[in-house]
């Protein structure tokens, strides 16, 4: 019930931001709004008129839409949007007959209301709560197999390596030691530890992200073993494991960080495995069986299987850094941009191959994942919708027809042609549009029913 209803709330606010975008602006050019529907299809009984405009609940919940007044949209997308309308516009209410920048405006509008509703979201987060960092700079070195080539002299660095600095800026938290590996602004990257005295230059630009990625993927910190969350009915809560219990030992082994513990369960699964947990001041002795899993990397799209004992962590004590309204400002613009560069990372990411698109997820996917987050509460919630409303607005930005981006690209041809395209020709790339995003949808629903039978 709690996914059902994180996911309602979650899709339901985004999708109405967004079009919410579209139908102030086009009421503001006075464009005439017949129809303002969340989801598509045919009408649930959740529908009521005001003035002009009905506003529904639809019974296809993959999106949304701003019906507009048009002659010419009626053909390709009715069906889609509940069927034709009746009502008779005059002329000067129509979408077609306002100027190019007002239609440009109306389609940009949703994109824009979602990216201002992230950065809203984490402004208010930012004054309210400021922002949580971790204060780990000491590292348990790095993973040799994801070094790029540029790199290996980080191989050599030993456990406990303190960073103190990178490119001359101190680093006083795990945050900003991989923000500034990630920087794309740096030409290369120089690292200073404390008590050596020779710096590891890492010539790699900026710009390359994918081994920017590697380093930054490759970084192992110094984690304790220590667990924050332990899911009900899986192995670690049937063998009596606690939130805050700090792994100590395995099979007689010390472990000293939350790596060296995952890298004994992973390859585990079905084995006993004996575990010394500190709880306060008490050590306690546990016996748990790793069960399970079936994991897709996310970079070859190659499933493999692994043990899970379902925890998660590590749990670190972050450091709280305040700000002000500016700060605020700031952050909330620099958080909505740091997502948006994720996401189009992912995309480039399946164009070249490099990224699966296995990893593509749909509505099962959001689902699920919103019932999760909101079991950790509202806080990282409202941090996910963030998140997922800057997807919104840079996926509306591709260049398909009926999404935003395919209107704006028609838009953009109109200025250099000076007249639009025929009304055939934008009728039939619609219809091709329509049939690409239904493929991309159905793909995505196919790839969150292979997660669920994975389980």
């Amino acid at each position: 019930m709690l996914t059902l209803v994180a996911f309602v709330f979650v899709l339901g606010v985004l999708i109405f931001v967004h079009e919410l975008g579209h139908f102030l602006a086009a009421k503001a050019v006075g464009i005439g709004v017949p129809r303002f529907s969340i989801g598509f299809g045919p009408p649930t009984p959740l529908r009521f008129q005001r003035g002009e405009t009905e506003y529904r609940v639809s019974w296809i919940p993959l999106g949304g839409y701003v019906k507009m007044a048009s002659k010419e949209e009626q053909e390709a997308v009715g069906a889609l949007e509940g069927g034709d309308l009746q009502e008779e516009y005059p002329s000067e209410k129509l979408f077609e007959s306002k100027s190019l920048g007002s239609r440009i405006l109306v389609i940009s509008a949703g994109v824009a209301m979602n990216a201002v509703f992230a950065w809203a979201v984490y402004f208010g987060l930012s004054l309210t709560y400021g922002r949580a960092e971790d204060p780990t700079t000491r590292i348990a070195g790095f993973d040799e197999e994801l070094l790029p080539a540029a790199a290996q002299a980080l191989a050599g660095l030993q456990y406990g390596t303190h960073i103190v600095r990178i490119n001359g800026d101190t680093v006083a938290s795990l945050n900003a030691v991989r923000e500034a590996i990630l920087d794309v602004r740096s030409e290369s990257l120089r690292f200073e530890f404390a008590g050596r005295l020779d710096p590891i230059v890492v010539r790699i630009p900026g710009t390359d992200a994918t081994a920017r990625v590697d380093l930054h993927d490759a970084l192992i910190p110094l984690h304790p073993a220590r667990v924050s969350l332990v899911a009900v009915g899986k192995p670690a809560s049937d063998a009596g494991m606690e939130p805050s219990d700090l792994v100590v030992r395995m099979d007689g082994d010390t472990v000293r960080t939350w790596y060296e513990m995952v890298a004994v369960i992973e390859p585990a699964a079905g084995d006993t495995i004996a575990l010394t947990v500190q709880r306060a001041d008490t050590l306690i002795e546990l016996v748990v069986v790793p069960e399970q899993e079936t994991v897709r990397d996310p970079v070859s799209g190659e499933s493999r299987e692994v043990g899970r004992i379902g925890i998660a962590g590590p749990r670190v004590e972050s450091i709280r850094v305040e700000f002000g309204v500016a700060g605020a400002v700031a952050e909330g613009l620099r958080l909505t941009w740091y997502d948006a560069s994720r996401v189009l990372y992912t995309l480039w990411g399946m164009v070249t191959a490099r990224i699966s698109p296995r990893e593509l997820g749909g509505p099962i996917y959001i689902g699920q994942v919103s019932g999760q987050i909101a079991q950790a509460g509202i806080l990282p919630l409202l941090y996910f919708m963030a998140f997922l409303s800057v997807n919104l607005a840079v996926l509306n930005l591709l260049p398909i027809p009926v999404l935003d981006g395919g209107h704006l690209i028609f838009l953009l041809i109109e200025g250099i042609r000076g007249k639009p395209l025929s009304l055939d020709t934008r009728l039939r790339l619609t219809q091709v549009g329509l049939f690409v995003l239904l493929g991309i949808m159905a793909f995505a629903l196919t790839n969150d029913l292979f997660r669920v039978i994975g389980r």
